[in-house]
């Protein structure tokens, strides 16, 4: 290793004039250095450079062409949808107005089916009510009846003994019998 140094550091005290060796001042040999690169660069490098600036600058040239030609599209296609549009705006005034027309038709016709429908219910209940009033009444005959029946027979009970319940019988039995001998 100390072989190694030894050299570098040889070459560092060479004598510069006449001869060929390293320069160890970064501060000389960082602009020289970089003035050979960058004629380097710009030696090999200036064709690719307008090539792909060419090729960019046609690129974006195309692009601005096909935006062009979308945009006179999307304004022809735009242009038509407005006329589209008013012939549609026209069509359902036309619609709305015969709409009008024929939901007022409609409407009467709910109306008059609706009334005869009510006068029917009306009808319907007022058969109903005459229906139940008779039924109650019915009911409240047989109910007074069955009640008058009950009170008779528990008056008979308390009333009648054997024996007139007998004498009941036999007039009702004679009285049958005449009754008989008439319609013969």
């Amino acid at each position: 290793m100390k072989n190694v140094t030894d050299s570098f550091l040889s070459l560092v005290h060479w004598p510069s004039a006449g001869s060929f060796g390293f320069n160890t001042d970064i501060l000389a040999t960082n602009p020289i250095n970089l003035s050979v690169v960058l004629g380097v660069l710009i030696f090999f490098g200036k064709g690719v450079l307008i090539d792909l600036l060419d090729n960019r600058k046609q690129r974006i040239l195309n692009t601005i062409r096909n935006s062009e030609e979308l945009r006179e599209g999307a304004i022809e296609q735009l242009e038509k949808a407005r006329a589209r549009l008013q012939d549609v705006q026209i069509e359902a005034e036309g619609y709305r107005a015969y709409g009008y027309f024929g939901i007022d038709e409609k409407r009467h016709e709910l109306i008059n089916s609706t009334s005869k429908a009510l006068e029917q219910l009306e009808n319907n209940k007022n058969e109903t009510i005459h229906f139940e009033q008779q039924r109650a009444i019915t009911q409240v005959r047989q109910r007074i009846f069955q009640q008058a029946l009950q009170g008779a027979l528990g008056t008979l009970n308390s009333c009648l003994n054997n024996e007139l319940h007998l004498r009941t019988i036999s007039a009702n039995i004679g009285l049958f019998g005449s009754m008989k001998e008439l319609t013969d």
